[in-house]
């Protein structure tokens, strides 16, 4: 029998992703950059992270659950900031979806610790990763702050334990299928919250089957809390892009520091510029970003380094 007879729709009230607009930023800096692997390796993982959100969409939409949903919302209650994956609103739970799309298999232990092994190159990674229980929880108690503002203190006092246990829900999806989840040494709290994309929409009708039904809501209400927190949301400003174009600025004022240093020199010496150094030398030296003489070593010839090393360290000294 069917939960919800008469609702069964999945409503996106929001379906874009700051994720999108990321990755262009970072392919635009990209083709500016002379070292990539950084940013290849931020791309890479921005891609991963929307791969993954994107399975989540396509779940959703064939769920035949009556839900409405946000996706990528942001919150800010003083000087704490939220930004939630997926806000799934039912007749029951409101759902707190932190989607991970990791490379390599999951293993929480009996301490709740996250970890994840992977191979590189033939060689085997095991490393601890942060706890996205943790942090979804943290995005609970954020609107939790949020909730209680926005009530007197009569009503948080009835209701307050009904936002812990029957409203909002934390929920950690993993959402790549290659990966293997091993929860049976975690904590209880963990393994009741943790749950891999394919098996996302029977834990929610699990929930709902079993949620009491004297506190379902109908779906107006549904769609008003949706509605209500989507336009409690703020956007998204954080932009990985601009540790970026910070560095690119930072280069091209010391390129330019650089060239106006070997103009005077070579004015004041009266010789060629590239006696100072020549416009290869002057790209090692960006690359290198040298910090003492010995980094000068390989990059300029030992009578250069004599002869102005101190002063080009001074330049990028200075700029720090």
């Amino acid at each position: 029998m069917r939960l919800f007879h008469k609702f069964t729709d999945t409503i996106f009230l929001k379906e874009d992703s700051s994720l999108e607009s990321q990755i262009e930023e970072l392919k635009k800096v990209k083709n500016k950059l002379e070292n990539k692997k950084a940013i290849n390796r931020d791309i890479r993982l921005f891609e991963l992270g929307l791969y993954g959100e994107n399975q989540i969409i396509y779940e959703l939409k064939h769920a035949n659950v009556g839900m409405y949903v946000l996706h990528d919302v942001t919150f800010e209650y003083e000087d704490l900031k939220a930004q939630i994956d997926f806000m799934i609103f039912t007749r029951g739970y409101i759902y707190l979806v932190e989607c991970k799309n990791l490379i390599g298999n999951i293993t929480v232990d009996s301490k709740g610790e996250f970890q994840r092994e992977y191979e590189v190159d033939g060689e085997r990674i095991k490393e601890a990763i942060y706890s996205p229980y943790a942090q979804s929880m943290r995005h609970k108690d954020l609107l939790k702050k949020i909730w209680i503002q926005n009530h007197n203190n009569f009503t948080t006092f009835l209701l307050n334990k009904q936002f812990d246990t029957k409203w909002f829900k934390s929920l950690v999806v993993i959402a790549n299928p290659k990966s293997l989840l091993d929860i049976k040494y975690a904590p209880k709290e963990i393994k009741d919250h943790v749950v891999r994309l394919d098996g996302l929409i029977s834990y929610i009708k699990r929930d709902l089957e079993q949620y009491d039904r004297s506190l379902l809501t109908s779906e107006k209400n549904t769609k008003s809390f949706a509605e209500t927190y989507l336009k409690r949301s703020i956007p998204n400003t954080t932009n990985i892009a601009d540790k970026y174009k910070k560095y690119l600025d930072y280069s091209k004022e010391i390129e330019e520091k650089l060239r106006e240093f070997r103009k005077e020199k070579s004015q004041k010496m009266k010789v060629p510029a590239y006696y100072i150094f020549t416009d290869d030398e002057l790209n090692k030296l960006l690359n290198v970003k040298p910090k003492k003489v010995e980094d000068l070593n390989g990059i300029l010839p030992d009578i250069k380094i004599k002869y102005h090393g101190e002063e080009i360290l001074k330049i990028f000294s200075e700029l720090k």
